[in-house]
């Protein structure tokens, strides 16, 4: 949804309604996440996917139709024998497909959750998908604010404070309520869709490897920045558009930085003044990864270092060293590849041997905590 968010601006601030598709639930080996997002716009306009092409035709069709009828509808779409290639999964999974109409009459909070996407302001939508309430009901949800409603008073209250703590977790996923919100009642299906801050890629030391993993960082959707003592090096003209350049001594940098379970730093340095207490730091940060670039040598150095500096083992087995998965890289660009594919295997809980040598689901199922993931 974040990637499509700006043509969504575009054609609700023209009036023009449109159809949005999103994936509300997947099973097996299904293909992208719930989240995902496909809109039809004025003009047959298509942006967004929400199977990577397998059922991209029948939704097309759905979303013309709920333009028309200003009528939302839930669709679930499987592998099947005689159609797969038509409107069936051919990867053998499953997913739900929620397709409504958008307009600023059938949904006017839709403009400024937009606005508060681009502006990375947390926000969560929550959209009736099935049940005794009006399907398509939209809620956004801010932590300081509501608009809209989907149908009862008792059902927005309670489901405000289920996405608020969604929110927390950067969650997305579907919840269950009565038509009142009572807890104890699964009648009514609301999706919940959470739109927290981009997470942040850290690079520290600001070498030629440091653009190759900020512009890589940048593609998988981080905030980057990167940070290095050195002017002469911490140039933003080196650097992606949109990377954060910042002079200082990484240490302190972090020290007055604030991070999450989300957060990922690429420690850069090889240098033990800089890398050494800047690691202090890191290692007792909250942090989804922290890699550090370094021969097997001088990673043994800097751990004795470390240990000499009070951090204990289960500190330092948080260290992600030497960086990167082993794919033989050389260049700048192919180190950048290895340590993205790290982060994305940590992430996912892949194994980065080849899918040639592994059997069963291509896909794992995904956390409950969701992405970045917008």
């Amino acid at each position: 949804m974040r990637e499509i968010l700006p043509a969504l601006h575009r054609w609700y601030a023209s009036g023009e309604p449109f159809g949005l598709a999103t994936v509300v639930a997947v099973s097996r080996s299904a293909p992208l996440g719930p989240g995902a997002s496909m809109a039809v716009g004025p003009g047959d306009e298509v942006v967004g996917s929400v199977s990577g092409g397998c059922v991209e035709g029948a939704v097309f069709e759905l979303a013309g139709e709920v333009v028309e009828s200003g009528r939302a509808q839930l669709r679930t779409f499987g592998y099947s024998d005689e159609d797969a290639f038509a409107v069936g999964l051919t990867c053998g999974g499953e997913i739900t497909v929620l397709v409504r109409p958008v307009s600023a009459l059938t949904d006017p909070a839709f403009g400024e959750v937009a606005a508060s996407v681009a502006a990375h302001r947390p926000v969560v939508v929550a959209t009736v998908t099935d049940g005794p309430a009006p399907r398509g009901a939209a809620l956004a949800v801010w932590p300081d604010g509501v608009s809209g409603s989907l149908g009862t008073s008792g059902l927005d209250a309670a489901v405000t404070a289920d996405a608020r703590g969604e929110l927390a977790r950067g969650a997305t996923g579907l919840r269950h309520y009565g038509p009142r919100g009572e807890r104890r009642e699964d009648d009514v299906a609301v999706f919940l869709q959470s739109f927290a801050p981009p997470p942040r890629m850290l690079v520290f030391g600001a070498i030629d490897f440091a653009a190759a993993v900020a512009r890589i960082g940048a593609f998988l959707g981080y905030r980057v920045t990167v940070c290095d003592a050195r002017p002469v090096f911490a140039d933003p003209r080196r650097f992606p558009a949109g990377a954060e350049v910042v002079v200082d001594w990484p240490h302190r940098y972090l020290s007055g930085t604030e991070t999450d379970e989300r957060t990922v730093m690429c420690v850069l340095t090889h240098d033990p003044k800089f890398d050494v207490p800047l690691l202090e730091v890191a290692l007792r940060a909250p942090a989804a990864y922290i890699g550090v670039m370094g021969s097997r040598r001088t990673h043994e150095d800097r751990l004795a270092r470390l240990r000499e500096n009070g951090l204990d083992e289960t500190e330092l087995g948080r260290l992600r060293s030497p960086i990167g998965l082993d794919l033989g890289a050389r260049t700048p660009e192919e180190v950048a590849v290895s340590i993205a594919a790290e982060i994305v295997a940590l992430r996912w809980g892949g194994t980065g041997i080849p899918l040639t040598d592994t059997a069963g689901m291509i896909h794992r199922p995904r956390p409950e905590s969701g992405e970045p993931v917008g």
